[in-house]
């Protein structure tokens, strides 16, 4: 499945909250999406993911033009988001959360607990996760192991497209670095995933693709090869600007 936005906007009311954004995801590929706070990336997502419609401009999977309505439709076409929250419940277990809304069951349908464990177990595992323990209370799993999980659900419940809202902002260097290997994982095993983040450094050593937005525009699309992380880095912070700062404070 390819994902594909064109000059695509979104207002709320008269606040024009994204306006001509172009991007393109791709099997076995990272677009990375980075920009400051208020610069887009959650209106973008929520269009994404079927949370909000846009406005203007088309939303195309596989070259047909796709208008969606819910996050539910969005997961039925094999679009699957996990949000910062991650939509886990922290005393329940590792298996029970996996399953949370698509349970596995037998006949008379009644929910299936033992293949739902082994499942757990075994997908968890295929991604190359280490859960010491299916049963115990995913609120007990540190940060980083817990967006692991929410990755392989999704991997495991059909998702050609994959979206990370933010996955690493709220982790140490550690940690972070766990998430980074997913996201990889999740490429090799032919998702496109879309990567969300406000932290170049985090981005680029998985990146294929970098969108950069500000205020809701494009700054533009860069495949990794046309644009060097330094020049990344100096675009998501506002060259000019900083240069600017720098030349005023030292005038001081």
């Amino acid at each position: 499945m390819i994902l594909e936005t064109r000059e695509i906007g979104k207002s709320f009311g008269s606040v024009l909250a994204l306006r001509g954004v172009s991007m393109r995801v791709e099997p076995g590929s990272v677009t990375c999406v980075l920009g400051d706070n208020g610069a887009g990336k959650s209106t973008l997502i929520k269009i994404l993911s079927g949370v909000h419609r846009h406005d203007s401009g088309e939303y195309l999977l596989d070259g047909v033009p796709t208008v969606l309505d819910s996050p539910r439709q969005a997961l039925d076409l094999g679009i699957a988001t996990v949000f910062q929250d991650l939509a886990m419940i922290p005393l329940m277990s590792v298996w029970r959360n996996f399953f949370l809304g698509s349970e596995p069951r037998r006949s008379l349908g009644r929910f299936d607990v033992a293949a739902a464990r082994r499942i757990a177990r075994e997908e968890l595992r295929a991604m190359g996760i280490d859960i010491r323990d299916v049963d115990q209370p995913v609120g007990t799993l540190s940060g980083g192991e817990r967006q692991s999980v929410a990755i392989a659900r999704a991997v495991y419940l059909g998702a050609k497209i994959l979206i990370l809202d933010e996955p690493t902002s709220a982790l140490g260097v550690k940690q972070a670095g766990v998430v980074l290997r997913y996201i990889v994982r999740a490429r090799q095993r032919g998702l496109g995933v879309v990567f969300i983040t406000h932290n170049p450094h985090h981005a680029y050593p998985v990146g294929d693709r970098f969108l950069l937005l500000n205020r809701g525009v494009s700054l533009g699309e860069y495949a990794k090869e046309e644009i060097a992380l330094q020049e990344l880095t100096t675009l998501m912070a506002g060259g000019a600007e900083l240069e600017q700062l720098e030349h005023e404070l030292r005038s001081q």
